[in-house]
């Protein structure tokens, strides 16, 4: 004990003497008492060869001793002034190593611009589960077993049906989240379901095998064809500018009647004609119509009282538009140098 007590005493009028004429002294003072490894440190560590019943009065020198080495190194520091921080040897004012910045995907850019555009007109989004079975697929949306439609859309199976459930598959669409809102909510219902499907397709420029969606269903009294036009025609002004025009085509869905596409004109060549609009100047975007009866029925809406309208666009195409990609598989490669276009949008 009295060698430990001589040893701190030592120490504390080594720095007590202690001067520092420049920030590299300082900081081998630092290091020499107040480190990690240093003086104070060891000195500290001793408290546990120290009897139970010295224990209080020992502890008391050593706070004493550490306050005196972190006076002692203030001073010197206060005593350096700026020096302390800009004598190191460093030219602060060399630029800074450059930091890689990410950004958000442009697909997710699009996805949101939609949703945000959507919501502004009262949509609420909902979303569902990617491995979907078959009636929330396809059977609740009009598509028996043995209807043709269903050849539209090559299907990626996770399960084959069995006597005891439904098959399981990859949603070929979102449509399968529009059928779980119907199935949990009553009119008046006013969602969009974006989202990520699936379908077998061969991977090229224009198609691939998982794609992104964003499909819209409103459910009330009195909706009308008129409604869903003009909803769209909002849509796509919000998008693409006040300029954009606009086109409807018959079409035919099995879970809409009477059913529309949707054509704009192209934004690539203003309508002018090329490659992406097949010289057509117009370009399709999406499908919509009026809810068939009969998915209504399936879910217990009456559709002698309630009418409904739904659309359904792919991200990917609307982000073509917009941002003049050519090529599906860009948004799925991970090339930075793609990535890195989209961090001024």
């Amino acid at each position: 004990m009295e060698q430990l007590l001589q040893q701190i005493e030592d120490i504390k009028n080594e720095i007590t003497a202690a001067e520092a004429a420049n920030a590299a002294a300082l900081e081998e003072f630092r290091i020499k008492y107040l480190g990690t490894k240093g003086l104070v440190k060891q000195i500290m560590g001793e408290m546990k060869n120290v009897p139970n019943e010295q224990k209080k009065e020992f502890g008391q020198i050593l706070n004493a001793f550490k306050i005196v080495a972190e006076e002692k190194f203030a001073a010197l520091q206060a005593g350096l002034g700026d020096s302390a921080e800009t004598d190191t040897g460093m030219d602060f004012s060399l630029p800074g190593d450059p930091t890689p910045v990410g950004t958000r995907h442009p697909l997710n850019l699009v996805r949101n611009q939609m949703v945000s555009i959507f919501k502004r007109l009262g949509f609420a989004v909902a979303e569902g589960p990617e491995i979907e079975d078959d009636w929330h697929n396809f059977g609740a949306m009009n598509l028996p077993e043995d209807h043709p439609a269903r050849d539209m859309q090559d299907t990626f199976y996770v399960e084959e049906k069995t006597a005891d459930h439904s098959a399981w598959l990859l949603r070929t669409h979102t449509s399968s989240t529009q059928a779980r809102v119907m199935e949990s909510q009553k009119p008046p219902i006013r969602v969009i379901c974006p989202g990520r499907v699936y379908r077998n397709e061969t991977i090229s420029a224009r198609a691939h095998c998982f794609f992104h969606q964003v499909e819209g269903l409103y459910i009330d009294e009195n909706v009308s064809f008129a409604d869903l036009k003009q909803t769209l025609y909002f849509f796509v002004q919000e998008m693409f500018g006040k300029e954009v025009k606009v086109r409807f085509r018959p079409s035919y869905f099995p879970f809409t009647e009477p059913s529309a596409e949707m054509d704009i004109s192209c934004q690539i060549c203003a309508g002018k004609g090329c490659n992406i609009c097949k010289h057509t100047g117009w370009v399709e975007i999406l499908g919509s119509g009026m809810v068939h009866p009969k998915v209504l029925e399936n879910f217990g809406i009456d559709p002698e009282k309630y009418t409904g309208f739904a659309f359904g666009m792919g991200v990917e195409r609307i982000a073509q538009l917009k941002y003049q990609v050519n090529d599906l598989r860009l948004y799925s490669q991970n090339d930075v140098r793609f990535l890195q276009q989209f961090k001024s949008v």
